[in-house]
């Protein structure tokens, strides 16, 4: 039980816990607007930014951001263009972020690229500089919900609505997507790119199931995504797992048990 009181732990603890909040409470508007799968995307493009980033020898979470920032705009663009085909957005960033991380990764062999973190998540690693900026996109993806939410729950529900009454949809998308390259870039390094959409869909489809409003929705997808990531990492440091891993699928029970939950209720 030593670990509970190790330094690192306790950063890993804080860094965890903030994520724990953005990750689930924007992964639920990108689960009704059914753009789920924009987190994996995201999160290829970030490791290629990663990659990026240690061959030129600048900060690599903040070149996966500019990356995925990036690629947010090149998603709406498609979007557009592919209106009755919005999905295919996804796909061709997708196949571009591991296209150009597959590159990156060749062209980095004579470099020390420690790219393992990133893939699948190291939180224990978590340094000043880490918490700092997970910090900082906590408290501006909660400040922009806090502000917009109104049009931010009229443009989930029906953008065909909120494009009649005013709102500029095009502008509120490119938020949309920005705020998640913002998650994205900053979780990667507590979860990884391979596991980051878990912690942006998994809360959310637990508390689409057990919720009956969508305020409820909004409490439940950050209680559960905090239960998920403290209780996984105390698990992953007692019994010495990985933490990425134990958090996904401490996440994946919690769903299971909610569909048992509410399939005995409906009997």
């Amino acid at each position: 039980m030593d670990i509970l009181t190790a330094e690192f732990f306790q950063r890993a603890l804080i860094g965890g816990a903030l994520i724990a909040i953005t990750s689930p409470l924007l992964g639920l508007f990108l689960v009704l607007r059914r753009l789920a799968m924009i987190g994996d995307t995201l999160a290829h493009v970030s490791i290629a930014g990663v990659a990026l980033g240690f061959l030129i020898n600048i900060y690599p979470v903040a070149v996966g951001l500019v990356l995925a920032i990036v690629a947010s705009f090149g998603i709406e663009l498609l979007r557009r263009r592919y209106r009755s085909f919005a999905e295919l957005s996804i796909a061709i960033i997708m196949s571009g972020g591991i296209a150009l991380a597959s590159l990156l990764f060749t062209v980095g062999k004579g470099y020390n690229l420690d790219v393992n973190s990133y893939l699948f998540g190291s939180i224990y690693t978590l340094d000043n500089a880490d918490i700092l900026v997970i910090a900082i996109v906590t408290v501006i993806v909660l400040g922009v919900v806090l502000a917009l939410k109104k049009e931010l729950f009229l443009l989930t529900f029906d953008e065909d609505a909120a494009s009649v009454s005013g709102l500029p949809v095009r502008y509120f998308n490119i938020l949309i997507s920005i705020l998640t390259a913002l998650v994205i870039s900053a979780s990667i390094k507590i979860v990884g790119a391979l596991l980051v959409s878990a912690l942006l869909t998994i809360p959310a489809a637990c508390s689409l199931v057990l919720s009956k409003s969508f305020r409820q929705s909004i409490i439940l997808v950050v209680a559960i995504g905090e239960v998920a990531v403290v209780l996984g990492l105390w698990m992953a440091g007692v019994w010495n797992l990985a933490p990425g891993g134990t958090i996904v699928l401490l996440l994946i029970a919690i769903l299971l048990a909610s569909l048992v939950m509410t399939r005995r209720t409906r009997v």
